[in-house]
């Protein structure tokens, strides 16, 4: 460990896991550590079913749930967009290799204490029960608008500038009502709250883009899930920056994070050794003096011997309940896992019902997703706090990742991982550097 490093990266959560990848790839010397034995940190599987039962202090699971062996339960699921930045980094840096994805059966959103299909395209536009004929037409004709709209011809932008004006003009010149806006907005969009409404359109196009290409690729829904689940994905980046020189140690205690004048990282110390090093890129586990609380998000997860009613018997899915349907501030998230994704025993589902708090009763904020699952059969509810970094790493060069916010997908995630690294090395990440052939060490 007595080496000198470009950066040292703690703890293996996928965050810190897509980060050492991306520096390894970059040229960077980097020592990955993590004080735990197992990679994932708060975004691990948890196999077998007995210790998921043990975690959340449960009587042991009987024979009724197969094997335990067969089951591997995420603390933190999430979907990855077919088009979005997380598949476009496994891709550009060789991980998908390691991987094997499944598509997500349905994506639906809840109006009026139902569910319906998100809508995508024109058809389906004037198919859904989510509005009424003369809203139906209008909604096909913003579709069509954003299908084809291209940023760099402005003939597309039809007498309205995306850049400048904000989202709610642009529903506005449409015609569209309150309850359209908000399934686009979150459902299609994928917005936690409303600010976005204020923002400039260009970034709400661009996510509906987003949804629409991803759908395009797999045909029911715009997510896809890894086989034996996201605990493959740390694991899978680690790989990658192993093959590029990066350093691995589990089961490493951090005693100290070294600083020298000027308050900059020099070095991580566990017990007498210190591994010298110009960053650090870290959870906010590692550094509490230099986080702040946001806020909490309760996460439910939930076995099930049955899918979810009204989703056609789905195999997986994803549904969105946005705020104003049941009068908060931010939506509840209900994701669907199962045995066809090799996470559960045959006839097993694993849904998982999250939202960011806003009470002293979190538990009772979440009922309109439980609402939703029918029978559960065990439950298993954890509170988590929300930490952001109190500032953006330039003094220290100690760079910090939020934590796991409420969404069921991986769009936030990979924004802020792009964040960190463009604060971390003054540049963008460059895509076209990664696409690596397979050489002999990598088969």
């Amino acid at each position: 460990m007595d080496e000198e490093y470009d950066a040292i990266v703690l703890g293996t959560g996928l965050k810190e896991c897509i980060l050492s990848g991306m520096l390894s790839v970059s040229g960077k010397k980097v020592l990955h550590i993590d004080r735990n034995k197992y990679y994932g940190g708060e975004s691990a599987s948890i196999t077998p079913l007995e210790e998921l039962f043990a975690k959340f202090n449960a009587p042991a699971p009987d024979e009724t749930y197969g094997r335990g062996r067969d089951w591997n339960v995420d603390l933190i699921p999430k979907f990855l967009m077919a088009n979005g930045l997380l598949v476009k980094l496994l891709i550009h840096t060789g991980v998908t290799r390691y991987l094997e994805f499944k598509s997500v059966e349905g994506s639906y959103v809840y109006k009026g204490g139902k569910i319906s299909k998100v809508p995508v395209d024109q058809k389906e536009a004037l198919a859904s029960d989510l509005m009424g004929m003369f809203e139906k037409r209008r909604f096909r004709n913003f579709l069509i608008y954003v299908q084809d709209f291209q940023e760099e011809d402005c003939k597309t932008w039809k007498d309205f500038d995306p850049s400048t004006a904000n989202m709610q003009s642009l529903y506005d010149k449409f015609g569209l009502d309150k309850n359209t806006q908000d399934f686009t907005g979150h459902a299609l969009a994928l917005y936690l709250d409303d600010n976005y409404l204020q923002q400039p359109a260009i970034q709400t196009i661009r996510r509906i883009k987003l949804y629409s290409d991803s759908l395009a690729r797999y045909g029911k829904s715009p997510y896809l899930y890894p086989m034996y689940g996201l605990g493959e994905l740390p694991q899978g980046f680690a790989r990658l920056s192993a093959i590029y020189g990066g350093t691995y140690m589990l089961d490493k205690p951090i005693d100290e994070i070294v600083l020298g004048e000027g308050g900059r990282v020099i070095g991580v110390r566990s017990g007498n050794e210190i591994a010298k090093c110009k960053q650090v890129y870290c959870d906010p586990s590692y550094v509490p003096d230099r986080v702040r609380k946001k806020g909490q998000v309760i996460r439910c997860i939930c076995l099930l011997d049955h899918p979810i009613a009204n989703t056609k018997d789905a195999l997986s899915t994803q549904i969105i309940i946005p705020q104003k349907q049941v009068g908060r501030h931010s939506d509840i998230y209900v994701s669907l896992v199962s045995y066809t994704h090799q996470v559960a025993a045959k006839g097993w589902f694993i849904a998982m019902v999250s939202t960011t708090v806003e009470t002293n009763d979190p538990e009772s904020e979440i009922k309109p997703g439980l609402d939703l699952l029918g029978p559960i059969r065990q439950k298993f509810v954890s509170v988590t706090d929300y930490y952001e970094p109190t500032d953006d790493g330039s003094q220290s060069s100690i760079f910090i990742s939020e934590s796991y916010d409420a969404t069921t997908h991986f769009e936030t995630t990979c924004l802020d991982v792009l964040k960190i690294y463009k604060r971390g090395t003054d540049e963008d990440f460059d895509f076209s550097k990664v696409k690596v052939e397979l050489g002999e060490e990598e088969q």
